[in-house]
């Protein structure tokens, strides 16, 4: 699959990003991708790949590029936990100032960015995300809910904002959550949320996992949450996309 490095315009400048899309042209739907908190690195580039190759474009922003282009700071080839703390200790503060108003700005200029791509065709889009992304996704959806048609998140705390912040929500809806991360009773209120919402959801804890399951350059990696999450991910998007 191609991967095309761009700039996208926003409010505060302009974030870099890459997008990765199928070869010989055409046009695909669009999904925005948000990365986990350690950002931009090869891990998330193999992601796009693999969704673009199931007739997507994917494009991935630089949640921090306030602070600078990916990568925002050192990473290892591997983030093992005896690393991870040193690494966070790094990454805080940058989460710490994306604050709401920032992610919601943002958004807007990335789903604006996304649609006007000539290789994207016309109609909703998808959004979807990993951890900290994961919540940014469900902000978006949120946000845009005549422009979602398909939200996403894995490993992500999700019901971050409180319940009512789901009520907009319009999107078919699938939250993986790590089992290490929520509780059965959090679990039942996301849920109730949900259904508050009226939307079509499937939100459930994966078995065995750990936060940060789905990437394969952490510890925390687990090679069968990886499975469901694509097992999960790819009947949504064909299914809100009308591209199964």
């Amino acid at each position: 699959m191609p991967i095309k490095t761009l700039q996208i315009p926003t409010a505060d400048g302009q974030a870099d990003a890459f997008a990765a899309f199928p070869d010989g042209g055409g046009r695909y739907p669009g999904v925005l991708m948000y990365a986990d908190g350690f950002g931009l690195r090869p891990v998330l580039r193999e992601m796009a790949r693999e969704l673009a190759g199931h007739g997507y474009y994917v494009l991935v922003p630089n949640l921090f590029y306030r602070h600078g282009p990916a990568p925002v700071i050192e990473l290892p080839e591997h983030i093992g936990d005896e690393v991870r703390p040193a690494v966070f200790a790094q990454l805080m503060p940058m989460i710490e100032a994306h604050t709401t108003e920032r992610v919601l700005s943002d958004a807007d200029a990335y789903l604006t960015f996304l649609t006007a791509q000539p290789e994207v065709s016309a109609g909703p889009v998808a959004v979807t995300g990993y951890c900290i992304g994961g919540l940014l996704a469900t902000r978006t959806a949120a946000a845009h809910p005549g422009r979602v048609a398909a939200l996403a998140a894995f490993h992500g705390p999700v019901g971050a904002d409180g319940p009512d912040s789901l009520s907009t929500l319009t999107a078919e809806v699938h939250f993986g959550h790590a089992e290490s991360d929520l509780k059965p009773e959090a679990l039942g209120e996301l849920n109730q949320a949900l259904d508050a919402a009226g939307v079509s959801y499937t939100s459930e804890i994966y078995p065995g996992t750990i936060h940060g399951f789905t990437m394969s350059d952490t510890d925390a990696f687990s090679a069968s949450g990886l499975k469901r999450h694509w097992d999960s991910l790819l009947p949504l998007l064909g299914r809100a996309l009308g591209n199964s």
